[in-house]
């Protein structure tokens, strides 16, 4: 105490000074390493994605890398729970598991399964051995093994990479579509490690799809013989048909009844068409039959041509890749999306720019469009008045651009049905067209593809008289034929001589295609 009565605050004596406590280092272990073979999809291509989980440090931290969407973030918890769900220990340390290539978005909660498989082999819970395999599953909180998306790219990679592949039993149906690879089904994330372990193996026996019938049928057209003619030759050569007509005509059961008089699809196309709706989230599509989508008119530009918030997914346009795309009440539609199908229509491919991702999906069509003449139908009809301003009809017209109609290859005007027409038989059954189609599509692969592909080049090297030559060179000085109109035109002329067996084009062939057109 110093004379006042306070508290002594004098320095310690210099000769006794306490003594410094030694620092003692946090304890640090050794990381381990351990990667599983997942899938990413960019556009509908499989991407093998490396799911890389390292151990290390005494800190309970658990890091998700590699552009992981929302669903990919929330694995932590999923997996957390469903190892100790399953009677595995959660490592007490820190785990950073790295989705790579680190470039390239991920999503989904596909990525589950091989996190858990991951993180059990780097926590030295089971042996290195399980992590020798393509893994996909959403992992359920009681370790119960999901169907996610991605079962037949999983199958792709696991095919070019020889490794087995684990899948929940939903998603191993689609990896069958693979030829020469061994899938393991796991229901639970038990199963999975013995699975990956070469124990208690559950292989699927791949059961073809059934084929879907069609119930629309020609027979059950009365009539309209100008526009089943004009469907017959757009399957023949998977050109673009408008139907235009007022209500009631059959312009919607005409398009419907296409599928059905279409060949079946080989085995590469069926495998590029279940990629398609494997990516977009879709059921499997049933059998070999072309895809046949119709969306609605309210569709936005991203459900119709792909794209979303986060990793662009397909829309209806890729839906429809080897099939046909229908668009009902073509009228209705926005301009702005009928004019951005320009370009895919042209090209077969669609490029979606989404947050500095670009992705390309497939999109070879066969668009079939139906529409009426005004906004009450009966422009023309002849029965019933139309009560559309003329103002009223120039802008429903409108909205069908110039550059549009000119990519559509036949043009055909569905009138009303007379009382006869309705009261007596059916045409051709779909069975009896779809001969003449198949025959017909068996001579245009003979020359390498179908004729709605032929470049200016090859149409060039075709057999034409000089009478079909003539008549396109009439018909184009008359008319407002483009360029693009005039290989157009030379395509269907092909196709028609292949509906008939002829070898050159002849004049009755480019007349049809010129009328069909509505240019001649």
């Amino acid at each position: 105490m110093t004379q006042g009565g306070g508290p002594d605050r004098s320095l310690p004596p210099a000769n006794d000074p306490e003594p410094l406590q030694p620092v003692t280092p946090l304890p640090y272990v050794a990381g381990v390493f351990a990667a599983v073979t997942s899938v990413a999809l960019v556009g509908i291509e499989p991407r093998p994605v490396r799911v890389e989980v390292h151990v290390s440090g005494s800190k309970a931290l658990f890091n998700l890398v590699g552009l992981p969407d929302t669903a990919i973030r929330e694995a932590k918890e999923r997996v957390r729970a469903a190892l100790a769900s399953s009677g595995y220990r959660f490592p007490n340390r820190r785990l950073t598991v790295n989705l790579a290539p680190a470039d390239v978005p991920k999503a989904g909660s596909a990525y589950d399964l091989p996190i858990a498989l991951g993180v059990l082999v780097a926590s030295g819970s089971v042996p290195p051995s399980v992590a020798a395999v393509v893994a996909l599953g959403e992992l359920a909180l009681d370790g119960e093994v999901r169907s996610a998306r991605g079962g037949l790219a999983a199958g792709m990679v696991a095919a070019a990479a020889g490794l087995p592949c684990v899948l929940p039993a939903g998603s191993a149906a689609e990896a069958g579509m693979v030829g020469g690879i061994e899938i393991r089904v796991a229901g639970s994330l038990a199963a999975a490690v013995s699975a990956a372990l070469g124990e208690h193996i559950v292989i699927p026996t791949p059961s073809p799809p059934l084929p879907m019938p069609n119930r629309f049928d020609l027979s059950g057209v009365r009539g309209q013989l100008v526009a089943r003619r004009a469907l017959e030759v757009a399957a023949a050569g998977a050109h673009h048909l408008l139907l235009t007509g007022p209500p009631g005509a059959g312009k919607t059961l005409l398009a419907r009844c296409l599928p059905g008089i279409l060949p079946a699809l080989g085995p590469d196309e069926a495998l590029e068409v279940a990629q398609a709706w494997a990516a977009g989230g879709r059921p499997r599509p049933p059998g070999a039959a072309p895809p046949f989508r119709s969306p609605h008119h309210s569709a936005t530009a991203a459900a119709v041509l792909g794209g979303g918030s986060g990793v662009p997914v397909p829309g209806e346009l890729t839906m429809a890749h080897r099939g046909v795309l229908f668009l009902d009440e073509l009228g209705e539609f926005p301009p702005h999306l009928l004019d951005a199908l320009r370009q895919p229509l042209e090209e077969g491919r669609v490029h979606v720019a989404r947050k500095g991702v670009s992705v390309e999906f497939p999109c070879a069509v066969q668009l079939v469009a139906a529409t009426n003449p005004c906004p009450c139908g009966y422009t023309g009809d002849g029965f019933v008045s139309c009560t559309c301003s003329p103002g009223a009809v120039a802008r429903y017209r409108r909205r069908l651009s110039g550059p549009l109609l000119d990519r559509l290859d036949l043009r055909v005007h569905v009138p009303r049905l007379k009382p006869e027409e309705m009261a007596g038989p059916g045409g051709e059954p779909s069975a009896v067209v779809r001969a003449r189609v198949c025959q017909a599509r068996a001579r245009q692969a003979g020359r390498g593809g179908l004729n709605r592909d032929l470049g200016r080049d090859r149409l060039d090297g075709l057999e034409w008289t000089g009478a079909a030559n003539r008549a396109l060179e009439a018909a184009a000085r008359k008319t407002a034929l483009t360029a693009r109109g005039w290989d157009r035109v030379r395509r269907v002329a092909r196709t028609i001589a292949d509906l008939d067996g002829a070898g050159p084009v002849e004049e009755q062939h480019m007349t049809e295609a010129l009328h069909f057109r509505g240019d001649g």
